[in-house]
């Protein structure tokens, strides 16, 4: 062992163990491990920062921006509506969400099924008021196992395919893979949906909890826009959908007068006003649910929701410049280009139009202002910003369009005509073109030191590579396997596989691990397919850490996990992998 391996293998181990610990945040201690091997010498100078360019960090910084823009388009309220169900028990959504990540995943990259899942999964946890924690590693474990089954569904099937084609003349074809991954994602899914999910600590990430569910809900109104679908229902046919978004009904405002009980019998026509009591969140759904718009419709900031806009919540203190007066009288639509959405009062019925409604001390108001210009707002108003709770505001109008825009990015990737980076990065340059994601907000949706760590750790694992430490690895493999029957070789191969992919890249697993497996079956005299199969499982199934597939990363931080989470439904997942896939392996492919 060369000097140089002997301080990787080192830096490996001391970064590992104190990932374990927690003490100390996961960039902090990957970046701290990086600088070493950088003064140390074993990580050359020019290349210390190359994983913040690396295809893999751009992937995971580029999702998180789609995922936003999916959000801010409506296409998560649209999935969430059709498909998921937040009343649902945990074990039920984690099943369904899992069989449908990996039915994506099997025909798009599994990152992209997990980028456009993962915002509905954090929106159903907090409609349903729990900690996203608990299903998020479900979900990106689902998405995991369905790229196992098809050539496009994750990069390791195509390195191999390409490796076999290198070493044998001919490539894997597209569902070559299925009747060892398909079983293995069987497997391993139902696994996740009945026991998994029940081993991740239930921590609160920040994410789905609300710290001001206690509030009050709001007094809002919502207005029928000319050609409106509702025109021509009854007030009462909406009862359903509006308790569905956990949004209360109480009446209409028509021709000046509220009409409260008895009007649930009117036909709706358009121009009328709903008048509603929900919290933003769901006021937001209800409003993309039912096409509806703002009751002050033609003010700038509601008609400008592209441009980019912002939810304020702010309390009214005593001597505020609202406090006494109404939003009319104030002024607030055209001297500020702010709409009054809600105000919410505890202990007090609203009765009259909110803007004409005079504000008092102790009201909470939300409004929609201007993104650029929301602390000017509250700062003219004299309020008091409540904590920021990541409200967003839906564009619905450009769902179709977003979906549109993403799929074909998707498909363009999938089939190898564009790479999968820059067919993200133009995902992301269409939506802030279109107008669904503001350009001021990009960096807000980017986790930050999820990028870290992967920029540091990628040169360390490329370093180790450089090194020979992947080939000492592989090498003693080949010595300690001599004399064993094969379906135990093929355990072996599968376990170091494994091992590797959780701390490198599985790409980069992938590359080193195909090749001393051909090596290993021409050996032993026996076909090579066998040994490319259970690298192709193998390489995939990164369980036991947040760096060994780019989908455990992007969940790092919405999730609320530590990097000793993982293992924790992650080890008996890859020992179930392994069980059920060594015997498939060697009856679909016989030595």
């Amino acid at each position: 062992m060369t000097q140089d391996q002997i301080i990787l293998f080192s830096l490996f181990g001391i970064v590992f163990g104190l990932l374990l610990w927690g003490r100390f945040r996961y960039d902090l201690v990957a970046f701290s491990a990086l600088m070493a091997g950088a003064v140390l010498g074993v990580v050359p100078a020019s290349d210390a920062f190359a994983g913040f360019g690396h295809p893999a960090t751009l992937v995971v910084a580029l999702v998180l921006v789609v995922s936003a823009g999916l959000v801010r388009s409506g296409a998560v309220f649209l999935i969430t509506r059709t498909l998921v169900d937040a009343s649902r028990g945990l074990g039920a959504h984690i099943a369904i969400m899992g069989g449908i990540g990996g039915v994506l995943s099997a025909f798009m990259n599994n990152v992209a099924a997990l980028a456009l899942l993962m915002p509905v999964d954090i929106a159903t946890a907090r409609k349903a008021g729990r900690s996203p924690g608990v299903s998020l590693m479900p979900l990106s474990f689902a998405t995991i196992l369905g790229g196992m089954v098809t050539l496009i569904g994750t990069p390791p099937n195509i390195i191999i395919a390409t490796i076999r084609q290198d070493s044998l003349g001919e490539p894997f074809r597209m569902f070559d893979f299925a009747p060892v991954g398909g079983v293995a994602a069987i497997a391993g899914l139902s696994f996740v949906a009945l026991i998994g999910w029940r081993l991740i600590p239930n921590r609160d990430s920040g994410v789905g909890g609300d710290q001001l569910a206690e509030l009050a809900p709001y007094i809002a109104e919502l207005r029928l826009p000319e050609g409106s679908k509702l025109a021509g229902t009854r007030l009462r046919d909406l009862e359903g959908p509006a308790a569905e978004a956990d949004v209360g009904l109480l009446g209409i405002m028509r021709d000046g007068k509220r009409r409260f009980g008895t009007g649930r019998n009117l036909t709706l026509r358009d121009g009328d006003v709903l008048v509603l009591e929900a919290a933003p969140e769901a006021l937001d759904e209800f409003r993309v649910g039912q096409n509806l718009e703002t009751a002050e419709a033609g003010n700038a900031a509601s008609d400008a929701v592209g441009d980019g806009v912002s939810f304020i919540e702010m309390v009214v203190p005593e001597g505020a410049r609202i406090a006494g007066k109404t939003a009319e009288s104030i002024g607030l639509a055209w001297r500020q280009r702010t709409t009054l959405m809600g105000i919410a009062r505890k202990g007090t019925r609203i009765t009259k139009r909110l803007r004409k409604t005079v504000v008092e001390p102790g009201d909470i108001l939300l409004l929609l202002a201007p993104s650029d210009r929301s602390d000017d707002v509250v700062s003219w108003l004299g309020g008091l910003t409540l904590a920021d709770r990541g409200l967003t505001v839906t564009n619905n109008s450009k769902t179709w369009a977003a979906i549109g825009l993403f799929a074909v990015a998707v498909i363009a990737a999938s089939l190898g005509i564009i790479y999968l980076p820059i067919a993200l990065g133009i995902v992301a340059v269409g939506y802030v073109l279109l107008k669904i994601l503001p350009l001021a907000e990009i960096y807000d949706h980017i986790e930050w030191p999820v990028v870290v760590l992967l920029g540091s750790m990628i040169p360390l694992g490329a370093a180790l590579e450089t090194s020979g430490g992947t080939e000492l690895i592989a090498g003693t493999l080949v010595d300690l396997t001599g004399g064993l029957p094969p379906w135990a070789i093929l355990t072996v191969l599968m376990v170091v596989t494994m091992t590797m992919s959780d701390v490198l890249n599985n790409t980069a697993t992938a590359i080193v691990a195909a090749p001393v497996g051909i090596t290993m079956a021409q050996s032993l005299g026996v076909s090579p397919d066998p040994f490319l199969m259970a690298v192709a499982v193998a390489a995939s199934a990164a369980f036991l850490t947040p760096i060994g597939h780019k989908n455990n990363t992007l969940i790092l931080g919405p999730g609320g996990y530590r990097f000793g989470d993982y293992w924790r439904m992650g080890l008996p997942l890859e020992i179930i992998v392994i069980a059920v896939s060594i015997p498939t392996i060697l009856v679909v492919w016989p030595l």
